[in-house]
């Protein structure tokens, strides 16, 4: 007998409920219990309750349990690979599988929302004249890799990558961080050479000592990040405007309020213009790698696998 053929109560083979199958699939493809119930339209506790019953069955543990959804234990790998091709088969018979009921259902993608709005929500506007549906959620990365694992949403674009082996995660795209400031700020403050560049010579952090800076969150992550990269050394000064969207950011120092650390793909229309002067020109600049996260599972809809094939397209220029 195979380790993992399930056994009854005489020792002899035993038959396990297809629908128990099905509910060990989903939770192996989507990494929770509570993702798993979302899917199959199930409760969680029925969710828990069908697992534990395969395990007796197969008098093996499945799945470790984790603070944050579960992991596949090697039993469970090899379990899946045996039931997955049958099973998916099985649904698509009945029309029942994952793809059929893909088409109805829209595609949840969340991220930050300036890179959404900029980048990656016009890159898919042509698929959204095809038929695909889309419900955006903006935020921070972690908080939305949280909500990922728990089923909410089928992509996101995250700053970092996760941890962890539950989800999948590919490089999107690289953000470039430029020091900019209006031009009378360069102009009064730093001074710049006859090429219209910040004179080589200048102590950057000092000549912007008492310029008020704008930033994205109060403890200065991006501009801190910037002073130790780049100048090695650490920023000692505070926010004089605090805005949890970098567009806003961007609006402010474009008028004029002081300065900042911004992606350049934000920014690269006011650098172009002239609004904005770049007041650093570091050989080296900072670089943020993005990602494009996927829920365990979500491979199965094929508006899924368009979005996310077309963001990852649309990445390389960027």
């Amino acid at each position: 007998m195979r380790p993992l053929d399930p056994v009854g109560a005489a020792g002899t083979p035993a038959q396990p409920d297809l629908n128990l199958l099905r509910t060990f699939l989903a939770v192996y493809r989507s990494g929770s219990f509570t993702a798993a119930a979302h899917l199959l339209g199930l409760s969680q506790p029925t969710v828990t309750t069908q697992i534990r019953s395969l395990e007796r069955q197969t008098r093996r543990e499945l799945f470790e349990r984790l603070p944050r959804g579960v992991a596949p234990t090697a039993v469970a790998h090899d379990l899946a690979a045996r039931v997955a091709a049958p099973l998916d088969a099985l649904a698509a018979a009945t029309g029942h599988g994952p793809r059929e009921q893909a088409h109805a259902e829209p595609v949840h993608l969340a991220g930050p929302a300036e890179l959404l709005s900029t980048r990656a929500l016009p890159a898919l506007a042509p698929l959204v004249t095809e038929g695909v549906r889309l419900r955006v959620t903006t935020g921070l990365t972690d908080p939305l890799l949280d909500e990922l694992r728990a089923g909410r949403h089928d992509l996101v674009i995250a700053t970092t990558r996760p941890r962890g082996r539950t989800l999948s995660a590919v490089p999107l795209t690289d953000e470039e961080f430029v020091l900019v400031a209006a031009p009378a700020w360069a102009d009064r403050v730093l001074g710049r050479t006859a090429a219209g560049g910040p004179a080589a010579a200048l102590d950057v952090p000092a000549a912007l000592h008492d310029v008020p800076l704008i930033t994205y969150a109060e403890d200065l992550p991006i501009v801190r990040r910037y002073w130790r990269h780049v100048f090695g050394r650490r920023l000692n000064c505070r926010a004089a405007v605090s805005v949890p969207d970098l567009r806003g950011v961007l609006a402010l120092v474009t008028a004029g309020a002081g300065f900042s650390v911004l992606p350049r793909y934000l920014c690269a229309g006011e650098l172009a213009s002239g609004a904005l002067v770049l007041l650093d020109a570091p050989e080296d600049a900072p670089i943020n790698t993005g990602f494009l996260v996927q829920r365990p599972g979500a491979s199965g809809s094929p508006h899924v696998t368009l979005v996310r094939d077309r963001l990852l397209e649309a990445g390389r220029t960027w």
